[in-house]
């Protein structure tokens, strides 16, 4: 056995790197992984580029923090305020400084990573024809199909140097439990180099090991397991406790200039050396407000011969 629970902050320090390609966000709007986010930005990892469909706010924080050169992304922004205004003064302006962007569907991002799960070059799509998202990413390539000569989009491997991905229960070894919405989940898993998992529990292996259907990547491709209660809000986690929709709206309130953005990541990012100092700046009450208030299990699974 190969103990690999550590600390978060340890996590990104021994496997996240300056110029790193990092998947995040890759459950959609769920189990965005706003903990180990908020610790790329303590340690000032520059030069990042940031590969995932919707990772809400989080994106918009990593910008806006001077963290990311490059976004490959399907949609940026504050879901349900918005536009991100980092993102925008960014895109638009230079500030803190320019990012180049890589559009994508939804659909294209999610076929480039299967892709590099598979270890392909590329898989032929027809979303995206006729509209100008060829034009705009120049690596969606028009091409003749090989059996009947149509037009296809070949859309490219994409393989990050490391997806971090919170789930809801880990053993030490970095086998995973993750259920609700999963997105690129596992896709991003198997296309990238490494995997960082943030859970909200750590359990003993034979709990993982009772349901192996529910497991989402390959523990080898597991370098860090770090233990991170809350590590997803604002977004929700299915079972543990739901979507801060106040938060966003307070966030979209508070980013809307340079000065203002600065004053709220002082707050709640770089004074907080960790995750359990932010939820418990929440306050207990308010935490108190977003766990399950009605509890709905999935019914047992005999996995017997």
């Amino acid at each position: 056995m190969v103990d690999k629970r550590m600390s978060l902050r340890e996590a990104i320090a021994r496997f996240v790197s300056d110029g790193d390609t990092v998947a995040m966000g890759a459950a959609l709007e769920g189990l965005i992984p706003f903990a180990a986010g908020h610790e790329l930005i303590r340690q000032r990892r520059r030069g990042l580029t940031f590969i995932g469909p919707i990772s809400d706010a989080l994106l918009d924080q990593l910008v806006g923090a001077g963290c990311v050169s490059k976004v490959v992304v399907a949609w940026a922004g504050n879901v349900s305020e918005g536009l991100g205004h980092n993102y925008r003064r960014a895109a638009e302006a230079g500030i803190p400084h320019r990012i180049q962007i890589e559009d994508h569907t939804n659909l294209t991002l999610a076929l480039g990573l299967l892709a590099g799960a598979l270890g392909v070059p590329y898989i032929p799509s027809r979303s995206g024809l006729g509209s100008d998202l060829p034009a705009s990413n120049p690596t969606l390539r028009v091409i003749a199909s090989p059996l009947d000569g149509q037009p296809l989009i070949a859309v490219p491997a994409i393989q990050p140097d490391v997806a971090v991905l919170h789930v809801q229960r880990a053993d030490a070894e970095g086998r995973a439990h993750c259920w609700g919405a999963l997105g690129v989940t596992n896709e991003a898993g198997l296309a990238s180099r490494r995997i960082i998992l943030t859970a909200e529990e750590i359990v003993p292996g034979d709990v993982i090991l009772s349901d192996p259907n529910r497991i989402i990547a390959p523990h080898f491709k597991v370098v860090a397991v770090a233990h991170a209660p809350g590590g997803a809000h604002p977004s929700p986690a299915q079972g543990y406790y739901g979507r801060d929709h106040a938060f966003f709206g307070e966030y979209h309130r508070r980013s809307r200039t340079p000065d203002d953005f600065a004053a709220w990541l002082d707050e709640w990012v770089l004074r907080l050396p960790d995750r359990a100092a932010y939820v418990e700046r929440l306050g207990a009450e308010r935490w108190q407000s977003l766990t399950l208030r009605d509890h709905r299990f999935a019914a047992t699974v005999d996995y017997g011969l």
